[in-house]
Parts: structure tokens; sequence; C-alpha cells
């Protein structure tokens, strides 16, 4: 299924005559993000992310949920970070509607549901009475998903019909009280409790006194459907004390009933290579998605520290007739002189005159899924490694689509042989800014991955940044403010020769070098790694 096209108010329909007015501007969509396995996002979530104005987020969407945001998408987090900084309710509120009624489209994008313990119907009804059209997007809930992740099924034929969800927020003992402990404890199915880790203790000493048998089965699942999700299976009267001895903390969902002893006996979850390890991610979102996904499928919680952008370049149709060479340095290579193909009413048949050159197998697919495929590929992905496969090639002319700024290895080798070089500029890297909170995930994962010389160097400007503000706060508080800099047990892992040459330059240790330097070869790398430790 296509995102949902957006055409100009008042433009032509193809039969003649005008479309009506694009009814997704000023509009808000209320969102479900699922619980936090990116598999979990629905296909209309996905596509409302891919062409919103918009997107008001919260801590617990999955870390991957952004990545299909439009480039120009203002991306601004209106969570609650448990404990630590919010934003309150009444400015998210404030900034959807304002937004909205400027004629943006508004995507309000939640953990979960936004109608299950989400605040999705305080925001509807602001919407409604203020006028603005909103559309609601229910997500996979984190009561049921949690537990079906640890093998627990919140009903069970013989065992449960009925499943109650609650909410265990601000429920502490001593705060006022609005729970009905009696009916909860004669309540003939599963008890699901969100958000309850630091009340559990009261709950389930409110549940017991209330008649519930300390005996019944109960569970506490944290970080559910994410890769570091831990179980912890105990009785009622015992769930509190097991799961502070296992230093459970939120999110987690605790279940109460004859279900929760299904856990052992129904879970499907085997470990995994990377579980247990946190692993940042640097380079570009969209590029990123790719990496971040085959990590969380290893095992590895990835956090996601996009220190650079990658934006097209404008610039005239291409006609590639003269070349008989075309040289591809990068996917995003290929998309860019796909670009001014099409710019020119050319598609894939155009090249069939020339040799094509691709540096890595990851180019290569990007090739591929264009209807291409690569005539010179060389072993590893370098451009030293390019200029000796291409020795034998017979070229006069030839074209590098490439980076605005990029090495001149290759093109310098081919004029020297009296190649014909036209190197086309058609996109540049520039910095993403990074999130204190990213940043600070980032320098404190047990490995952060570099693709790039680029991503190292923007990475190190965030840093830098960091450790201007917090000197700046400890000249005027001198007991305040740390220095910032990578953990002394973040492992840093580098693509290739070039980046690693790049990372020392600029003092940080290379622990880990792909062999083959593209996303399989530096896998394979943090994984032999992984092992070895």
């Amino acid at each position: 299924m296509g995102a949902p096209e957006r055409p100009p108010a008042g433009s032509t329909a193809p039969g003649g005559g005008e479309r009506p007015p694009d009814r997704t501007r000023g509009r808000v969509y209320l969102v479900g993000a699922g619980p936090g396995d990116p598999g979990l996002l629905t296909a209309r979530a996905l596509e409302l992310i891919a062409v919103a104005d918009i997107v008001l987020y919260d801590r617990l969407i999955p870390a991957r949920a952004l990545d299909g945001a439009r480039e120009d998408a203002e991306l601004v987090f209106v969570g609650k970070e448990g404990g630590g900084a919010s934003v309150p309710q009444e400015l998210t509120e404030t900034v959807m509607l304002e937004r909205a009624q400027k004629g943006s489209m508004v995507v309000r994008l939640k953990g979960g549901d936004p109608f299950v313990f989400g605040r999705g119907g305080e925001e509807a009804l602001a919407l409604r009475r203020a006028g603005i059209p909103y559309e609601v997007v229910p997500g996979v809930t984190a009561g049921v998903a949690a537990p079906a992740y640890a093998g627990i099924p919140v009903t069970h034929r013989g065992l449960a019909s009925a499943v109650a969800l609650i909410t265990g927020h601000g429920r502490a003992e001593g705060e006022q009280e609005d729970l009905d402990w009696p009916a909860l404890a004669v309540f003939p199915g599963t008890l699901v409790l969100y958000m309850a880790v630091r009340s559990l203790a009261h709950i389930t000493e409110s549940l017991i006194s209330a008649g519930r048998p300390a005996s019944e089965p109960a569970a506490i699942v944290q970080a559910g459907t994410l890769p570091d999700q831990r179980t912890v299976t105990a009785t009622l009267g015992t769930i509190a004390g097991a799961a502070e001895d296992a230093h459970i903390r939120a999110p987690a969902i605790i279940v109460v009933g004859a279900v929760a002893a299904l856990a052992e006996e129904l879970s499907w979850r085997s470990p995994r290579a990377l579980e247990g390890r946190t692993v940042a991610v640097t380079r570009a979102r969209a590029q990123g998605s790719e990496l971040s996904r085959r990590l969380e499928e290893l095992g590895a919680r990835v956090a996601q520290a996009p220190v650079i952008r990658i934006r097209a370049l404008p610039g005239p149709p291409l006609d590639p007739a003269p070349y008989d060479l075309v040289c591809l340095t990068s996917p995003n290579a290929v998309d860019g002189l796909f670009e001014r193909l099409a710019a020119g009413g050319h598609d894939a048949r155009a090249l069939a005159g020339a040799r094509i050159a691709a540096i890595g197998q990851t180019t290569a697919r990007a090739l591929a899924r264009r209807g291409i495929t690569a005539d010179i590929l060389p072993e590893r992905a370098v451009a030293e490694a390019l200029v000796e496969a291409l020795a034998d090639v017979p070229a006069s002319r030839a074209l590098l689509p490439r980076a605005l700024e990029a090495r001149d290895v290759l093109p310098e080798a081919l004029r020297a042989r009296g190649v014909e070089v036209d190197v086309l500029a058609v996109y540049e890297t520039i910095v993403e800014p990074l999130s204190p909170a990213a940043l600070a995930a980032a320098r404190q994962a047990d490995y952060i991955t570099f693709t790039s010389s680029s991503t190292v160097r923007f990475f190190l400007q965030a840093m830098r940044a960091a450790n201007d503000a917090v000197n700046h706060d400890a000249a005027a508080s001198p007991d305040e403010g740390t220095p910032v800099g990578l953990a002394p047990t973040t492992r840093v892992v580098s693509i290739g020769p070039v980046t690693s040459e790049t990372l020392r330059e600029n003092g940080l240790e290379v622990h880990v070098e792909a062999e083959r330097h593209d996303i399989d070869g530096l896998i394979e790398a943090l994984l032999a790694d992984a092992v070895a430790g």
C-alpha cells in the first residue's frame, strides 16, 4: 500500500477540472506506534509518518519509527522521561492544535495504542473542541504484546476467559486511591498492569488484602518486544520482591493470573548473539535503518544517533550517451544518478552503452534494485580497490556521480590513464543535530559504529558542542558538569581503513575494523568481537 498522495489544493485532476482541496492538511492523526518492536508498527502508521509535516513523538516509540519521515519534516520529542524531564501534556496539545490550525499535517505518535493509557482520548477531545479534524490509528498495545513475547497468552481456554487492563501509575501508598481492589481481587481472569513498577509492592499487598490468592502465578516483563526484554516469574505474594532482586525497571508490564505460569513452557524467543549489548548507529537515519534492523535481529538494543543527513543536490537533466564508463561509489550516488536520468526522460536503458562499476556490494545491490547488474565489482569496497579493478577496462569518457565532498583517488587515477572524467555532485552530507539524550546513549553504548569519515567528524562535533555547554555550566557552578566523551568500555567499530584513519586522526582508538568494507562486513566484525569478548 502506497503512502497517501497530497496534491495541492485546486490542482488539476486527471480527468479534467479541479481536485478538491487536500484534506490531509490541517489535520491531526493520533497514531499508535506499538510496544517497541519496529515490526509491529502498522502499515497505516508508516504511511502517515512518511508524509507528515510534523511528528510529535513519545519516548517509547520504536527506535526506527521515524526512519521513514520526510527529510524536511519536524520531529519533536514531547515524551515523559520516567523520573526525568517531561513535556507537559498541555504544551503538547497546544503545539498539536497550533500546527494543525496553520495547515500542517500532524502525526501525534504514541507508544502502544493511543486510546490505551495513552491520553489519546484527551487529545481527541481537545481537537474536537477546536474544530480540527482528526483520525485515530490504533496500535498494538504493550499489555497484550509484551506478555505474548514472553510466552504468556493473556487469555487461554480453561485458564482465563477475560482480561482487565489496569494502570498502576500514581497508585503509590499514601496517594489518593480510586481502584476497586475488592472487584479486582475477584475478577475472573487475567490482570494486566501498566506503569506499575514503582507501586508494585503496594498493588500486590492491596490485591492480597482484598482476597486475591497470594499463591496465584504472576510475571513481570521488562522492555517487552525489545531486544533486551527480560521476564521474571513468581507468585502474587513474591513478585514485588523478585522484581526488586532482578533490578526490573520501567517500562514493564505485570501479569497476574493462571496464564503467567505458562511463560516458561511457551517461551519462544531464543538467545541471540548480541543480546544484552547496546550498539550506537551514527549514519544517516534513512541509510541507518537497514543496519539497525539487522542489529536488532541479532538481539542488540540500538541507540539511534544519526549525525548526518543526505541531501540531494539539484542539477540539470543528465544525458548518459557520451559516457562509456559510469562509476558509482555509494547507494546515494545511485539514487542521485537516477534522479538526474529521470529529469532528462531517461531510465536504466539509457546506460546500456556504458560499463557500470560499483565500489562494493551495497552499491551493487542499489543498482540491482534499479535493474542493473554491475560490470565491475572489486573485492574490497574502497576507491583504491576500484581503481585496480578498472585497470584493464577500456574507457575514454567516464561519469562519476558522487557526494559534493569526496576523496579524489578514483577520478585522479582515471585521468592519469588519459580518461576524460566528469565528476557530478548529486548529493551532499550535512550535519544532523543530535539531541542530548541521543548523544548520551551513544557515548555509553557497548559499541559505536562509524560508516564514513563524515559520521566521525559530525559525531565529534556534537561531542565538542556538548563539552562546551558542560564547561560553560561548570564555570558558572563549579560543582556541576562532567566531561563528555565515550565511556571507557565503549568499543569503536569502523567500516574500513579510510574511516579508521579519520578516527585515529581525531584521537579515537579503533577497536574493530571490518575486513569487508560494507554493512555485511561491519556486522561480521562486530559479531566476532562480541563473541571473543
